[in-house]
């Protein structure tokens, strides 16, 4: 049986085992987009936080787009999984990266038009998203993240592969999850509704979390 019911639900779940953040001043919730982001509302919404987005992309094998061989995050992140990507040509990885940026800059119109992002200097930043499988996209949310200097950050996921733990675990100050397994298959196993998390799902999420009084 699936352990969660859609995202939402996984969210509040999730929100539970992060209660000891509940009140701090510095929190900030960043959703991964776009799965991560209905899980991080609900997040957001029980530490009574502000919610922003953190772009990042798989970059797909071009034969197999569910196969991860990397992940670009905003400020031009690039982390490789090296055993998928040098099986590859050149010409092939800058396409696929080609495309992936294209897509950064579409969503990053797309969900703040001309918002700046939160400002995360000095901040305790949660980076929530609805799963890890091999991690590489989670790494590079993490770097990015870093680049920008909060005071600690926390990865907070409600399913995670042994491997992905494990990856980012040793990256971030504190990975928190639900579920970790060493027998994972793929995210949406864990979910009994995996629809897809559209675009306009993210802009709704995002203005309902901005708007004053939505939080506690």
């Amino acid at each position: 049986m699936s352990p969660f019911l859609h995202r939402r639900a996984a969210g509040q779940a999730l929100a539970r085992a992060l209660r000891h953040y509940r009140g701090r001043p510095d929190l900030l919730v960043l959703g991964l987009p776009r799965g991560g982001v209905p899980v991080a509302f609900e997040v957001a919404k029980d530490l009574g936080a502000p919610l922003d987005v953190l772009l990042v992309r798989k970059l797909g094998h071009p034969h197999h787009e569910e196969l991860a061989m990397g992940a670009i995050a905003s400020g031009d992140i690039l982390v490789w999984n090296p055993e998928i990507r040098g099986r590859l040509e050149q010409q092939r990885i800058e396409a696929v990266l080609r495309r992936a940026r294209a897509e950064l800059e579409r969503r990053e119109h797309a969900y703040r038009s001309d918002a700046p992002p939160l400002a995360l200097a000095g901040a305790t930043v949660l980076l929530v998203d609805d799963g890890l499988a091999t991690g590489a996209t989670m790494e590079a949310a993490v770097r990015a993240v870093k680049s920008r200097r909060p005071a600690r950050l926390v990865v907070a996921v409600p399913v995670s592969s042994t491997e992905a733990a494990a990856r980012i675990r040793a990256l971030a100050d504190e990975f928190v999850a639900l579920l970790v397994s060493p027998a994972f298959g793929s995210v949406g196993q864990y979910y009994l509704d995996f629809g897809q998390t559209e675009d306009q799902e993210v802009r709704e999420l995002l203005a309902e979390a901005a708007k004053p009084g939505s939080l506690p």
